[in-house]
């Protein structure tokens, strides 16, 4: 048979840069065909392609870390729920449970099984963020079940016939029935194109089966990082962040240790977790620490399940990174997206010119829902907003920038058309980044009003607040956040809060740490600092700042 004949490495690397692309034209139409503008405009997904153990083999270049990290166990759990002999062609299942997932309701997980001439051969699974499928929106829920309609695994199509009892479900829960219905059919269409396309490059390759491929490409990937990690000194590297929280700070503790074997995390010493949605499932845990990892040891080696197996992360039962069910965890961001500061934080200890100081980390993410008042109808959107990156070792931060989600800003005008919301200002915040040889990013400043004689609510889950940023070997820490209202009014950065008409809702993203003793800063630097905090808006304090440095 044609699959059992032997391919040369050659042909080997050409298939599984095929599989890349095929995986990152699975992500385009995703995002294409999306109903909600954070997946639309900001590329909240993930898209991938599974061997028939499960085992993630090419993940899409556009995604986040959060869901294709996640995505890469996901599919185990699909398999233990539907054996391979008994999924068919037309199938598709979908989940979003958030032990199971991706760590919270808000994103379902579609996994969909290919066959080729009647013979299942792999699997393509995504996930992507709905705006809406009820509940609290936010971190104020106090179980899992206030927080939104859980699904357990479930058939989604059954061989070619949609679950219209759950799709009814869906529009039932939620208060955007249509994006939420449109959002789903785009997980299993992403899925299909990609199914497509696989069973034309395994006619074009005359493959019966991706046995061999899969081996080549997880085999390959895992000895080139474990090659990486060996040339890493052997021991045990600690670290420690203080965040915000919600009603009280939270401290986090990580213990990395380099061995033969690879690269373990541990965070014990972590707080106990909370009563609100701050909480994470260790699986978005593990997703965001691992993400770390291979930004600093295997950057150039593709993420999948062979590059990925040299980590391993653990928490201990219920500290706030290992919420047990039925523990709220809606918000699961704000803590899972600082993360990978904690392992650069441990890892500059022993590779300091591959680190840089800390940044803004979670997203502060503009979740808005309320009834416009001229037709009475329901509105709901989710805005993301990000901060500075931290000074890097070489250059300065990155201004107004989403990692690591590497999600990107909604568009104003997005925003507007779907919403009677109205921006009146957006803009980097001068001096927002912490001074270093190399400054940290700079933050935003936002002031968003409605329109209508209504209100909205806003479901804040927002952090660098009280523990801005902190800068690196001698670098100053970045701005903190601020929200609030004009005419002075201070907001929590967690919890719902109304804004009435009339009132300006006012944001500051924080900024990134900064790395070096920033008198060694670069007088040309100096020079254009200066003309970023002109153009910011906010000369005359840029310019004493600058003075000071110089």
């Amino acid at each position: 048979m044609a699959g059992s004949v032997s391919r040369s490495k050659f042909d080997l690397q050409v298939m599984w840069n095929r599989l890349i692309s095929i995986v990152e034209e699975q992500g385009q139409v995703l995002i294409r065909t999306s109903f909600s503008p954070i997946v639309r405009e900001s590329g909240d997904i993930s898209a991938g392609i599974f061997d028939l153990k499960g085992r993630m083999l090419a993940q899409a270049v556009t995604g986040t870390p959060g869901h294709v990290n996640t995505m890469a166990e996901s599919v185990k759990h699909f398999i233990r729920a539907f054996p391979l002999a008994t999924m068919r062609e037309g199938d598709a299942y979908i989940c979003n449970d958030p032990w199971l997932g991706t760590g919270h309701l808000n994103d379902f997980v579609v996994t969909t099984p290919v066959f080729l001439r009647g013979r299942l051969v792999a699997l393509f699974s995504c996930t992507s963020h709905l705006i809406d499928i009820g509940g609290t929106n936010g971190p104020d829920g106090t179980d899992v079940f206030q927080e939104g309609l859980y699904i357990p695994m479930l058939r989604l199509i059954d061989k070619g016939v949609v679950n219209q009892t759950l799709i009814s479900m869906l529009r039932s829960n939620s208060r955007l029935p249509i994006d939420t219905e449109g959002d789903t059919y785009a997980l299993a269409a992403c899925n299909d194109i990609g199914a497509r396309r696989l069973v034309g490059m395994m006619e074009e390759f005359c493959l019966e089966n991706l046995d061999e491929l899969a081996e080549y490409i997880l085999t390959t990937s895992h000895e080139a990082v474990v090659r990486e990690i060996a040339a890493l000194p052997r021991g045990t590297w600690t670290y420690s962040m203080t965040t915000d929280g919600y009603d009280a700070p939270i401290g986090i503790r990580a213990a990395l240790t380099v061995s033969g074997n690879g690269i373990s995390v541990d965070f014990t010493g972590t707080s106990d977790a909370v009563p609100f949605g701050i909480n994470v499932p260790l699986t978005y845990t593990t997703a965001y620490t691992v993400f770390g990892l291979g930004c600093v040891v295997s950057s150039r080696i593709p993420n999948n399940a062979g590059s990925l197996a040299p980590f391993s992360v653990s928490a201990p039962e219920n500290c706030i990174l290992n919420a047990q069910k039925p523990l709220p965890v809606q918000s699961r961001h704000v803590l899972g997206h600082m993360l990978p500061d904690m392992i650069f934080g441990c890892l500059s200890q022993i590779v300091p010119d591959k680190v840089p100081a800390e940044g803004a980390g979670c997203l502060w993410n503009i979740v808005v829902n309320g009834v416009r008042s001229e037709t009475n109808t329901p509105f709901g959107l989710s805005m993301v907003v990000t901060g500075g990156t931290g000074g890097r070792y070489t250059t300065d931060g990155l201004s107004a920038t989403g990692f690591p989600s590497g999600v990107q800003g909604t568009p104003i005008e997005v925003v507007e058309a779907q919403t009677p919301l109205l921006f009146r200002r957006k803009e980097l915040l001068a001096d927002s980044g912490g001074d270093g040889t190399h400054r940290g990013g700079l933050g935003q400043v936002i002031e968003i009003e409605t329109i209508e004689d209504a209100p909205f609510i806003l479901s804040a889950a927002f952090d660098r607040i009280d523990h801005p940023p902190r800068g690196r070997a001698g670098g100053r820490p970045g701005a903190a956040g601020f929200l609030g209202l004009s005419g002075g009014t201070v907001l929590s950065g967690k919890g719902v809060h109304r804004v009435m008409p009339g009132q300006k809702l006012i944001l500051k993203t924080p900024g990134g740490g900064g790395l070096g003793d920033p008198s060694k800063r670069a007088r040309d630097r100096i020079e254009v600092d200066l003309i970023e905090d002109l153009c910011s808006g906010n000369g005359g304090e840029g310019r004493r700042k600058n003075e000071i440095i110089g």
